[in-house]
């Protein structure tokens, strides 16, 4: 029905008028062009003429843009321009992905869309004439195109679909071409949020620093998945505090439940400026034991759009839920929705005792079609309010390589959603698979609204570590809406820069506000936060002195003299789970909490400390740039300590790589 639909359309739109010289010069330069470049071939057996390989497809086709054959008869127009629209629709709709035009076209000329060399020569078209000299062959040989999209085969024999797959139509994305023809790498259609980095601060003017906790460990994995891969990292998907809370720490944690976390202050000579220190915050969360956490309702939210047939994508994804399930309780609850162009429930709730049955589910799913999340989501948000479970856990995990680029709902609905949901206790947990489509800024943001955490999978390793090893801190949460408040005390301190946290600052009066949302601490959770300081006096100061009221500018709660001695004042909300109202606690930072030397910090202060360096070179921060990739690895190395997982020592090794990439 569509397809006859497409055709009637086409039939009544008027054919360019043909140019037979011009089309005839242009196929003559395309074929010339293919030839110089090299691209003969040996004759196959059977073909002593040694001619282009070709489909049937270019087989049929070559003639009917021949000069020798229709060139320059009406009959062209009535016979090839309809019958390259039909082959072209007839491709889509079976699954063959057609490249972009927007890719393709320059900056002067961007059509609606991709016109075929047929009809480009047909015009006289240089630029066509260029681009198959450059792709080496005529961009209208099928069979060149057969070669890029090795599925096209589909156009004529489509593959039945399972019950579990999606009905839509497979697309393999083809990556976008450049003006140069080539193709550009996957990673330049990934989208990352763009925050500044924190800028230092005077505790003259600014004395009061907030922000909201940040658990996330997406941002390291993405940059050891670059790193690996040969290439130094978009400043932009660094994010420093997810690099250091990546690692596990042996931070002191609370003896009880009724205490949530706990927080160990250390202040010590920054290793990268002598004139500035460091404060270094340490939260601890209180850990369950498996036996205390409470049921689980769990629904997979699993993308099974045509990108994600790749290795490191579906099969990952299908191994690492897997693993989670091994891990969950008998009496704990899965469902399962799987979207691609619309939505589909593959497992209504099911109860983890019923392993093989969920397995089954998950072994069962499919790449294919395009990426409708937003629909995906109202199902599986559905399917999360029919099992719920009272005083436990009732979360969506998704699971995806990218983008939610169809369906009725924009990233702003879309947030919106995550937020009310949240509201009713569900919470939402985002997983990111693979390259190439990966929109990160979209993922943190559902994240954060959805009071879920986003982590980023790339190997199983990472996915044993993310679901079954932090599986407690992961899916439990023990406080909610964990807020940070820092004042600095200025007859001690000059100056404070934040390293990390660019997306998660808060307004100074979001401190006391219950109704805005903040990072949640799960079960055993670290979260790390570290100010580079200026002491008073320091020849590192930035900002000159105010020459009017400066001495109006030093808050109440540190004029007196029963505060000078402190540095900071340190103050953190929180709520706990399924409560409206936060709880405050504070504590002061002073001269007891600094030590005299680098050497002197706690090992994993000066290990933390070390990726806090190393994530700020990254992303190309200023401050610490003189600080070499040797000089971290070192510090790295000191203090590694136990490293029972081998997380310290790949970390160690990322340094090495990085400093041979990096060519400033």
């Amino acid at each position: 029905m569509i397809l006859d639909k497409e055709l009637e359309k086409l039939s009544r739109q008027t054919p360019p008028a043909p140019d037979p010289e011009a089309r005839a010069r242009a196929l003559a330069a395309a074929m010339q062009a293919f030839d110089d470049a090299g691209n003969h071939v040996p004759a196959d057996q059977g073909n002593a003429g040694g001619r282009r390989q070709s489909s049937i497809f270019n087989w049929i086709w070559s003639p009917a843009v021949n000069k020798k054959f229709l060139a320059g008869s009406a009959l062209a127009t009535l016979l090839v321009v309809p019958l390259a629209g039909y082959l072209t629709i007839e491709m889509n709709g079976n699954g063959v992905p057609v490249i972009d035009q927007e890719k393709i076209a320059t900056d002067e000329e961007r059509p609606t869309s991709l016109p075929s060399a047929a009809a480009e020569a047909a015009r006289g078209d240089s630029d066509a004439i260029a681009l198959a000299g450059k792709t080496n062959g005529p961009a209208a040989d099928v069979g060149e195109v057969e070669r890029l999209l090795p599925h096209a085969s589909s156009a004529v024999s489509p593959k039945p679909q399972s019950a579990a797959r999606m009905s839509a139509p497979a697309l393999a994305p083809v990556p976008p071409m450049g003006e140069s023809g080539a193709f550009q790498p996957e990673q330049d259609r990934e989208r990352f949020a763009n925050a500044d980095d924190n800028p230092i601060k005077s505790v003259a003017t600014d004395p009061v620093s907030t922000f909201s906790a940040d658990v996330d460990s997406a941002s390291y994995s993405f940059v050891r998945r670059s790193l690996t891969g040969g290439t130094i990292p978009d400043p932009r998907s660094v994010r420093v505090e997810e690099m250091i809370n990546y690692f596990p720490y042996d931070w002191p944690g609370p003896e009880s439940a009724d205490a949530p976390f706990r927080a160990t202050v250390t202040v010590m000579p920054t290793p990268w400026n002598h004139d500035t220190e460091l404060m270094h915050v340490a939260i601890k969360g209180y850990d369950r034991a498996p036996a205390t956490t409470p049921r689980a309702n769990l629904v997979f939210l699993i993308d099974v759009s045509g990108s994600m047939d790749e290795p490191d994508k579906l099969p990952l994804l299908k191994s690492a839920f897997r693993l989670l399930v091994n891990r969950l309780k008998a009496d704990d609850t899965v469902s399962i929705v799987a979207y691609a162009g619309n939505a589909g429930i593959v497992l209504e709730p099911t109860p983890a005792a019923e392993k093989s049955k969920i397995l089954s589910a998950i072994d069962r799913l499919e790449a294919g079609g395009s990426t409708g999340g937003a629909e995906g989501i109202e199902a599986a948000y559905d399917l999360a309010r029919q099992a719920f479970v009272k005083d436990g856990v009732n979360r969506v995990m998704l699971a995806t390589d990218g983008d939610f680029n169809v369906g009725p709902s924009s990233d702003e609905d879309l947030k919106r959603m995550v937020e009310e949901e949240r509201k009713d206790g569900i919470f939402l947990t985002v997983l990111g698979f693979g390259r190439g489509n990966l929109n990160d800024s979209l993922m943190q943001t559902l994240a954060q609204n959805g009071n879920g955490s986003a982590a980023y999978i790339d190997t199983l390793a990472e996915a044993q570590k993310t679901l079954v090893e932090e599986a407690g801190s992961t899916l439990f949460p023990i406080a909610t809406d964990v807020k940070f408040q820092v004042e600095f005390n200025p007859e001690r301190i000059a100056e404070y820069r934040l390293i990390g946290y660019e997306t998660r600052t808060l307004n100074r009066e979001d401190f006391n506000n219950d109704r805005v949302d903040a990072g949640d601490i799960g079960s055993g959770h670290t979260v790390t936060a570290i100010y580079e300081i200026t002491p008073k006096g320091s020849p590192a100061v930035m900002n000159d002195e105010l020459r009017y009221g400066a001495s109006s500018t030093v808050p109440a709660e540190t004029s007196g003299d029963a505060h000078r001695g402190e540095l900071a004042f340190l103050k953190m909300r929180y709520k706990r789970p399924g409560e409206e109202r936060s709880v405050l606690v504070t504590m002061p930072v002073d001269d007891k909490n600094t030590v005299a030397s680098v050497d002197a910090a706690p090992q994993d202060v000066r290990f933390s400390v070390a990726v806090a360096a190393f994530g700020q070179k990254l992303r190309r921060v200023a401050l610490p740039d003189s600080y070499s990739y040797q000089a971290i690895a070192d510090l790295a190395s000191a203090s590694r300590g136990p490293d029972p997982y081998g997380y310290r020592s790949e970390f160690i090794g990322l340094v090495h790589l990085a400093e041979g990439l990096d060519q400033r």
